[in-house]
């Protein structure tokens, strides 16, 4: 078994997990092939689409700047203990927003902050160069975020196991309690 098969959960596997234990006679008793859901659970269909909204609420940075990850964690409090698969898409959304966004932001506020100081030195006025082409290059950061999360609402609209590079798996494992 590879380590991308040992560490990797089907999102069939993520959803079955979120069904409330308490529920074991409700399935039974029903004559209907057809099962009501209760105000705990969520059907396969609702969690695709929470799990896509999760994805896309980096949308709504463009529009404030600041509340794609508030979108995200929003999403994760409400459904955190209703389903697995919708609060394993938010909170890696949450997370890959902040490093994305606010992440660029500070680095780019902490390079100014260096060559800053560094002026009074004279060393400072030599590194403004540098400092523009890092500058361009964080500032790229945020776009990046805001396509590779329209990929991952894309991804999960699809059916697919998405996870985001370097903290999916990070996130998998803080959920399922396999750090």
């Amino acid at each position: 078994m590879s380590d991308q098969e040992e560490h990797s959960i089907p999102p069939t596997e993520l959803q079955e997990q979120n069904l409330p234990q308490e529920t074991e006679g409700n399935a039974s008793s029903s004559s209907d092939s057809s099962e009501e859901l209760s105000a705990t659970q969520i059907g396969p269909g609702d969690e695709r689409t929470w799990g896509i909204l999760a994805h896309l609420s980096v949308l709504v940075n463009l529009a404030t700047g600041f509340g794609g990850p508030i979108a995200a964690l929003i999403i994760y409090l409400v459904y955190r203990n209703r389903s697995r698969f919708i609060a394993y898409h938010a909170l890696q959304s949450l997370i890959f927003q902040l490093i994305g966004w606010y992440g660029g932001g500070t680095l780019i506020g902490i390079m100014w902050a260096i060559v800053g100081v560094l002026s009074a030195l004279i060393i400072g006025v030599f590194l403004i160069p540098f400092a523009l082409v890092f500058t361009l290059i964080c500032g790229l950061l945020p776009l990046g975020t805001l396509i590779y999360g329209c990929y991952g609402a894309y991804q999960v609209s699809q059916g697919k196991d998405f996870r985001y590079w370097l903290v999916g798996d990070w996130v998998r494992g803080t959920l399922t309690g396999n750090m």
